[in-house]
């Protein structure tokens, strides 16, 4: 005598076999997008995409300065000399227009105002933050390696093994001052 309930049903509305539902699933390698489109992805997430793109400004550099960050504050930038964009100062940015609050007029994107730097400002910031301070953080190696060369530890091993042309790269310095685009 068989009981109905453990026979097995493979007609409509049974269960098929593991093969064919097998078959029917995708490898995941199959849902990976393209190493061209995971490309794009990374570039998009590294610039400022979520954000229009500007026009230059004769004698400015505009950066966009956010809103909420306490650290870097609008108070902040604005006594290091940063001024507000007015929407009317940029042809075809009135959407961006600020309609109500504290920043009303004002080219806003998100949480972000555009605000603008004279380019004397600018380049003097830039030379300081990326060549200045750079050299100087040179000349502390330098100093460091020139310190502990011919120093051996409690085996007798060098401190300092020197490779290539080592240091030789960091004493160079340009002959004049570099200048950056704003």
């Amino acid at each position: 005598m068989s009981d109905s309930r453990l026979k097995k049903s493979l007609g409509a509305g049974g269960r098929n076999d593991r093969a064919s539902e097998d078959a029917s699933r995708k490898a995941p390698e199959e849902k990976f997008i393209s190493t061209q489109e995971r490309r794009r992805m990374w570039s998009e997430e590294w610039t400022q995409s979520a954000l229009p793109k500007l026009p230059e400004m004769d004698g400015w550099h505009l950066c966009w300065l956010s809103t909420t960050n306490s650290y870097d504050s609008i108070d902040k930038r604005i006594r290091l000399g940063y001024v507000p964009v007015k929407s009317e100062e940029l042809p075809g940015y009135e959407d961006y227009r600020v309609k109500s609050g504290e920043h009303v007029g004002y080219v806003s994107c998100n949480e972000m105002l555009l605000f603008k730097l004279p380019m004397d400002i600018f380049q003097e910031i830039m030379l300081y933050q990326h060549h200045e301070k750079p050299r100087e953080e040179a000349d502390k190696i330098r100093v460091q390696v020139e310190s502990l060369q011919g120093q051996r530890d409690s085996n007798g091993k060098s401190l300092v093994n020197v490779e290539g042309e080592g240091i030789g790269s960091i004493e160079q310095h340009p002959n004049r001052n570099p200048v950056f685009s704003g």
